[in-house]
């Protein structure tokens, strides 16, 4: 490889980094099934607790 290509190879890889954390997406993060089952869980004891009181 060449001068020019290592220096070229190295900037665009940069860019190409700081580009990508200016694009974030907003897509919502991935919950597994197993996780937002618990959460149900968790969710229906708290309202059956609420209806105790």
């Amino acid at each position: 490889m060449n001068r020019t290509k290592k220096i070229t190879k190295k900037f665009m890889g940069k860019a190409k980094k700081a580009n990508a954390k200016l694009n974030t997406s907003n897509k919502p993060k991935y919950i597994s099934k197993a996780e937002r089952e618990r959460l149900a869980v968790l969710e229906t004891v708290e309202t059956v607790s609420e209806d105790l009181k």
